[in-house]
């Protein structure tokens, strides 16, 4: 991932989960419960958590699961906030590039991402770096956000996401560019169905897609 990327997550760092629940219409919950139930988790399942932010996706699974979790994110400020957030220290918090994961291989029996695939320099090694790292019939859940398709809706959509988020931006927080950046991501990012012919490319299989947010928010799902 770029540096510069890497500067935009540390500098909205404070304001970033406000602006999730903001733009979702508190939504993002409801998708994070969504990503736990398609992991799969068990008693003592160990869990890895890429693009961690300030750790949402893992305190999720720990509200419902006895699980050992790992949040690994390459922005130190977000890392800072979710170490903060641990107050029980029930994870384990690593800083470290989501395209060269420091584990050895089939360490993890559920793998999820929340927002990382549209920020990567290549979508086919980070989806091979998951892979790698998880066990057989380990589970991968990707949550990301999707172009919206071709419909009526569309164009309200796009008025949302070009204009009122970078707005909405600009009032809640003092880095309204970083903003306008993750909507130009959202637009440029590919489709379900590219996404997932990367993943079949990189060896998963039984691959389930689910949208949300009139299909600007997508999950896939998978076994490897």
């Amino acid at each position: 991932m770029s540096r510069k990327i890497q500067s935009m997550f540390n500098n909205i760092a404070a304001d970033y989960d406000k602006m999730n629940r903001v733009m979702t219409f508190g939504m993002d919950s409801h998708w994070r419960r969504y990503v736990i139930k398609e992991a799969g988790l068990f008693d003592e399942a160990i869990l890895l958590d890429l693009a961690t932010g300030t750790g949402d996706i893992i305190f999720e699974a720990l509200r419902h699961n006895k699980v050992r979790a790992t949040g690994l994110d390459f922005s130190e400020s977000m890392l800072e906030i979710a170490r903060e957030r641990d107050i029980t220290h029930k994870a384990v918090w690593i800083k470290a590039d989501a395209l060269d994961l420091p584990f050895e291989n089939d360490s993890f029996d559920a793998l999820t991402s929340g927002y990382l695939m549209r920020n990567v320099d290549s979508i086919e090694k980070a989806f091979s770096e998951q892979y790698r790292v998880l066990k057989k019939e380990g589970r991968v859940v990707c949550l990301d956000t999707t172009p919206p398709v071709k419909n009526l809706l569309r164009p309200f959509i796009n008025i949302y996401l070009k204009r009122i988020i970078p707005l909405i931006g600009k009032v809640l927080t003092k880095n309204p560019s970083a903003y306008a950046y993750l909507i130009e991501s959202t637009v440029n990012f590919k489709n379900t169905g590219e996404l997932k012919e990367i993943m079949i490319q990189c060896g998963f299989k039984e691959i389930k897609i689910q949208k949300f947010m009139f299909g600007t928010m997508a999950v896939h799902s998978a076994v490897k």
